[in-house]
């Protein structure tokens, strides 16, 4: 098939990792991909470091009034569209498969102009978000966009059940809905060392190693893995190894010094991603201490990848990959040290992490969770919609 793939992410984080494993998830699988995105495609040689951001991005929406960043955001739609556009003509596309962001009206336009079907990605319900976090100065106009490409498009992929739960709130059928969880590229983890050695590359050979990936913020609530480890529960010999960055960042390091941990706490800072696999392999006990209730973390594939042994919160979006006592542990975050005392018993019972560790593993093939089976489940959905009568394709009025 045909794919025209449209995104509007600039950022290299999580969302780039999810971008450039689809694309090359679905190229490995033989069909042809052209990408209309911010700056053309993004490639894995670009070596693009786990948490980069675009600067210029950040300081144009720090200095702009809200409502005129907006304002620019649903004016980068016309662009986009013409972009598209040129690209469907000369591409001559299968169907469109468009990463969702607030005030992205491009595919939709696209798809009423052609009559292409179009797959859309759904990660966050982003009017919501960012009213919450960071605020919108426009929020019924962002509402209103996000109904109508949700609404418009032909199948909608959220990352999670509890994501499409919403989405389907908003007036989207469920016979156009599809979950796509999140997944992994299980060549990219084969290389990794074993945990002795990503310990003894570490410099802690003999230790117990708890870990976390990705960008830290506040809520995920490490500070209370930091204290744990100045408790007589934690072992003498446990270490803490906190991969990647974030605002939260400097907090937690004033905490682990305040507390007297030394170089039992440690942060690596912003990595490539080719180093993520030989940081998570030293884990022990790998870490989601919080997650919002509609995410599908990256950081848990990759920790099931490499077998590990999980603590995560007891909640729907998480029971969706995660199954207490099975292949990880999970705590009710709404009862207190109920983290902390699945530390304490993974910490000293090492049959059970390798027992959840061996589970972990086996999630991977028995939910087919990688990026290879997500892009057999998108091009099956593509084609099925590309041979559908066009009557019974989505449809919504501008």
């Amino acid at each position: 098939m045909k794919i025209l793939y449209h995104h509007r992410t600039a950022s290299k984080d999580g969302q780039a990792v999810h971008i450039e494993e689809m694309i090359g998830s679905l190229r490995a699988l033989g069909h042809e991909v052209m990408v209309v995105a911010p700056g053309g495609e993004s490639r894995p040689q670009d070596k693009a470091r786990m948490g980069d951001d675009v600067g210029w991005v950040q300081r144009l929406r720090a200095r702009l009034p809200k409502w005129v960043y907006e304002l620019l955001e649903l004016g980068y739609s016309l662009l986009a569209y013409r972009r598209l556009a040129r690209a469907a003509r000369v591409f001559r596309p299968d169907a469109i498969y468009e990463r969702y962001n607030l005030y992205l009206l491009a595919g939709l336009l696209l798809k009423r102009r052609t009559g292409l079907p179009l797959l859309l990605e759904v990660n966050a319900p982003l009017a919501d978000e960012r009213e919450r976090f960071g605020g919108l100065a426009l929020p019924r106009l962002a509402r209103w966009a996000e109904g109508l490409v949700w609404r418009g498009a032909d199948m909608v992929l959220p990352v999670t059940r509890v994501l499409g739960d919403l989405v389907a709130a908003r007036g989207v059928p469920a016979e156009r809905l599809m979950v796509v969880p999140n997944g992994i590229n299980e060549e990219h983890f084969a290389g990794a060392p074993t945990p002795a050695e990503a310990k003894a590359a570490l410099g802690w050979p003999d230790a117990l190693v708890l870990g976390f990936t990705g960008f830290v913020r506040d809520w995920h609530g490490m500070d209370r893995v930091i204290r744990w480890m100045a408790s007589g529960d934690a072992p003498r010999h446990a270490r803490l190894l906190l991969v990647g960055d974030g605002p939260a960042r400097a907090d937690l390091e004033a905490l682990a010094r305040e507390l007297n941990l030394g170089d039992r706490v440690r942060f690596t800072g912003v990595i490539s991603r080719d180093d993520v696999p030989r940081h998570v392999a030293a884990f022990d006990i790998a870490l989601q201490p919080a997650v919002v209730a509609y995410a599908s973390p990256l950081k848990l594939f990759e920790y099931l990848a490499l077998a590990k042994a999980i603590v995560a919160p007891r909640q729907p979006n998480i029971e969706e990959v995660l199954e207490d006592q099975r292949n990880a542990l999970l705590f009710d975050p709404a009862q207190p040290l109920a983290l902390e005392g699945l530390l304490a018993r993974l910490a000293h019972d090492e049959a059970l992490r390798q027992r959840l560790g061996e589970g972990a593993h086996a999630t991977i093939g028995r939910l087919n969770l990688t990026w290879l089976g997500n892009a057999e489940r998108v091009v099956a959905l593509a084609r099925s919609l590309r041979d559908a009568p066009a009557s019974t394709l989505g449809d919504v009025k501008i």
